[in-house]
């Protein structure tokens, strides 16, 4: 870069991360994800907005090409890498063993179903999606089923602290579920994007690549699980503790990735295989998590969700019949199979219910998920920003219905303290150590 595109690049990234710290804070005030409050900063710095009021301004500070542009998109695929790598160190397998029937009926259900819901939206009504998906509808079938069953666990996760649900039984059930959820979700769009969007660097076979892939997936929860968690022992006691680990766990993540890039699928999947691999099962995080979570969630994450909006214009792109159809087959397919689920299990109505509403919340990973397949080609600009809209509609929706439904109300078990949303001074409640 020369010292012009210099100067630009540092402007627009401090443009980006103050905007996306400003309007997500200011949704924290009104007790919504903070994510909601990047994406619409995002729009605001976009086409959307900035670009129709001056569009000199707005393609001088984000052009769309050159070393500028270039440099900006290289940090938002890292920034893509440390949030799927903080997501899979959310991941707690410890709680499935604890209630492993709940669990199973509920995830189960929780899949199936939401997937043969949009899986079926798209083969029912083919025309609804353009001519994007001409010569490859059962693929582009395949994917919407797993985008509609996929949940957001660290949304998920946010939502109970803030009801002081995390270690509940309901909680429990909860994340055991989102947590096989992410999973198999991330597993069959690695699958997906190896048969389509994803060239292998070796020039593999999706046969080869769909082989190597599940490999990776089997290595890094068996073998990688287990090295990663002697590993942090070992780093704990011959580097400085937790800088140690940011900067080790960073190398080793950025390597597995470059593996999967290698073997034909992106690059996020290694990121979250490699922290579901660290992760560890404890109620709380450890200082060396902690760190890992605050540099995402204040640095990383809002660079991320904040570039979402910009290169996309969401006004000319919004197709209402598409949005609507997206949303109301995502929540129907999520709901509905969750809530089953966990009726089979024995759960009371109201239990049950709001367990359907947590794991309906989509959140960051259904925006991930879409961000690499518009990348990839493999969806346009349409299907994209319905589905960036169904994601903070049901991520919306879950934290007051569950709120609303007072699971606990009559009865003598509730976790001490059980509290409502409205009870919090704090929007984001920090839990003691």
């Amino acid at each position: 870069m020369s010292p012009d595109d210099m100067v630009v690049f540092f402007l627009q990234i401090a443009v980006m991360l103050l905007t996306a710290l400003f309007f997500g804070q200011l949704m924290r005030r009104f007790r919504l994800p903070a994510v909601l409050g990047e994406l619409i900063g995002g729009i605001i710095l976009g086409p959307t907005v900035w670009g129709w009021l001056s569009p000199g301004t707005h393609n001088w500070l984000f052009p769309a090409s050159g070393p500028v542009f270039q440099g900006t998109d290289a940090l938002i695929q890292l920034c893509m890498l440390f949030f799927l790598f903080a997501a899979g160190l959310e991941m707690n397998l410890g709680i499935i063993r604890k209630r492993g029937k709940e669990i199973a009926w509920t995830s189960l259900l929780g899949i199936v179903i939401p997937f043969a819901f949009g899986f079926g939206l798209v083969i029912l009504f083919p025309q609804l999606w353009g001519e994007n998906i001409q010569g490859r509808l059962m693929l582009f079938a395949l994917f919407m089923g797993t985008a509609q069953s996929i949940s957001a666990l660290p949304v998920i996760a946010r939502i109970l602290m803030d009801l002081s649900l995390m270690k509940s039984d309901v909680g429990m059930i909860i994340m055991g579920a989102a947590t096989i959820d992410d999973l198999i979700g991330w597993s069959l769009f690695a699958i997906i994007l190896s048969n389509f969007a994803s060239k292998s660097v070796l020039g593999l076979s999706p046969y080869v690549t769909l082989v190597l892939v599940l490999l990776l997936f089997v290595f890094m929860l068996t073998v990688g699980r287990v090295a990663g968690q002697k590993a942090q022992t070992w780093l704990r006691s011959r580097f400085p503790w937790p800088g140690g680990f940011l900067g080790i766990a960073t190398a080793f993540m950025l390597l597995v990735s470059a593996l999967a890039e290698v073997i034909g699928v992106h690059a996020v999947f290694g990121a979250f295989l490699v922290g579901t691999a660290l992760s560890q099962n404890l109620d709380k995080r450890n200082e060396a998590h902690e760190m890992v979570y605050q540099l995402v969630m204040y640095f990383f994450a809002p660079l991320y969700f904040v570039s979402i909006g910009l290169w996309t214009d969401f006004v000319s792109s919004f197709d209402p019949m598409l949005v609507f159809m997206v949303l109301l087959v995502a929540c129907a397919g999520k709901i509905i199979g969750a809530t089953v689920g966990a009726k089979i299990s024995k759960l009371p109505d109201r239990q049950a219910l709001a367990i359907g509403f947590a794991m309906n919340a989509r959140g960051a990973m259904v925006m991930i998920l879409a961000t690499v397949a518009k990348d990839a080609g493999f969806i346009d600009d349409r299907i994209f920003v319905a589905l960036i809209i169904m994601a903070l509609v049901t991520t919306m929706l879950s934290g007051p219905v569950i709120n609303r439904l007072n699971i606990f109300e009559g009865q003598t078990h509730a976790p001490e303290p059980y509290k409502r949303m409205a009870d919090f001074e704090d929007p984001v409640p920090v839990e003691e150590e």
